[in-house]
């Protein structure tokens, strides 16, 4: 392994502004509340980034970062209190150390930050705990960022499985005249009519309509 972590100089990402704007368009056109799509608890969770720095960079504000051995600590941290083992218990110190294949010494001065990480120490905790790599070390801007983008993933998917959906309803008469109408509707506006002979046209509609859709048996 390496000495010392030596971390990237990026500096803290202008996207921040733009990926947050093209998120809350996106709920606005589904009609989800933004207090949902940008929680700040739950970014937390997804970005490793301290729930009140979360706010402070969605509001607009700087927001003081850490050394990259504070913030390496502080989001294994979060790591192991957010992923946990299938029985609700968080992940021992051994576990770690034979998942990321270190010894329980070195597993124990990481978490304790009695050790600097290396880029080899990163790469196999965050493989252990299935996150996205650069998840322990990126600046809070750039860690929100990636959070954000997957929200806007997620929800450019919501807004695909709409418009397929309205738009299989569109090419579906059947499903167009219940939708405007719906059972009773037509049941109500059949009962209107004057005579049976009337009605008897309406349920041979409704016959001939089945039909052409040929629905296919469940």
């Amino acid at each position: 392994m390496t000495g010392g972590f030596e971390g990237p100089d990026a500096k803290p990402t202008a996207a921040l502004p733009a990926v947050l704007a093209r998120v809350t368009a996106l709920a606005d056109r589904l009609g989800v509340a933004h207090a949902q799509v940008v929680d700040p608890g739950r970014l937390s969770v997804a970005s490793g980034v301290p729930e009140p720095v979360v706010k402070a960079l969605l509001g607009g504000c700087a927001a003081g970062e850490p050394d990259v051995q504070a913030r390496f600590v502080q989001r294994l941290d979060l790591l192991r209190r957010t992923r946990l083992k299938p029985n609700g218990r968080k992940y021992t110190q051994q576990e770690i150390a034979d998942g990321a294949g270190m010894s329980r010494q070195q597993a124990g001065a990481l978490i304790n930050g009695d050790r600097r990480p290396t880029m080899e120490h990163c790469d196999a905790i965050q493989r252990f705990f299935r996150v996205h790599a650069g998840f322990l070390t990126a600046e809070d801007p750039e860690a929100l960022v990636h959070a954000l983008h997957h929200t806007e993933q997620e929800l450019l998917q919501q807004l695909a499985d709409r418009e397929r959906a309205a738009d299989a309803v569109a090419e579906d008469p059947l499903e167009r005249l219940l939708q405007d109408h719906g059972v009773r509707g037509i049941a109500w506006r059949a009962a209107q009519l004057p005579t049976d002979q009337h009605r008897d046209k309406v349920a041979e509609w409704l016959d001939m309509l089945l039909e052409s859709v040929k629905r296919p048996e469940s």
